[in-house]
């Protein structure tokens, strides 16, 4: 794609954006990384204006992402996890925790936070699963990316008419 022509040409050469991810089933995680950064760039972000913090798990991404957000360095913070059931009712507290997290840093901060941490139903240590979610994260890399672009686009846009007579 010809980034002059992109509807994200100009917003793409003036922000930065910040991309959290857990390391708990890095191999997997990495997967939304990879898709998210390759869409960016082909939306018109360069390499450059995109910042990457490694954390240890899940639970760990919302105080990293309000430091982020509060810096002005950035225009946008993703998160990228994978939560999983390990036999013990804790997972659905610690998604719960990190996606009312990510919210409260974006409506505080006024940064939008954009989520890719998952927390599937049902995840075995089993090839199958790994497989699926392996590919499963690539597809929600490339989502949250245009998220990311048309949401900053939009805020534009909102800021640009707000600042109109």
């Amino acid at each position: 794609m010809n980034q002059t022509s992109s509807p994200f040409a100009v917003l793409a050469s003036s922000s930065r954006i910040a991309v959290v991810c857990s390391s708990w089933h890095k191999d997997i995680v990495e997967q939304a990384r990879l898709a998210l950064s390759d869409e960016l760039q082909r939306l018109g972000w360069p390499a450059e204006a995109l910042d990457f913090f490694e954390l240890p798990g899940a639970f760990e991404i919302p105080l990293h992402a309000l430091k982020l957000a509060q810096s002005g360095r950035y225009q946008a913070v993703i998160a990228c996890g994978l939560v999983v059931d390990g036999g013990i009712y804790r997972h659905d507290f610690v998604a719960s925790a990190v996606v009312d997290g990510l919210m409260r840093v974006q409506l505080d901060t006024g940064v939008p936070v954009f989520s890719a941490v998952l927390t599937p139903h049902q995840f075995h240590e089993h090839e199958e699963h790994r497989r699926y979610f392996t590919a499963h994260f690539v597809h929600k890399g490339r989502e949250v990316a245009q998220a990311c672009a048309h949401t900053l686009l939009a805020l534009a846009d909102t800021e640009r008419r707000l600042a109109l007579p």
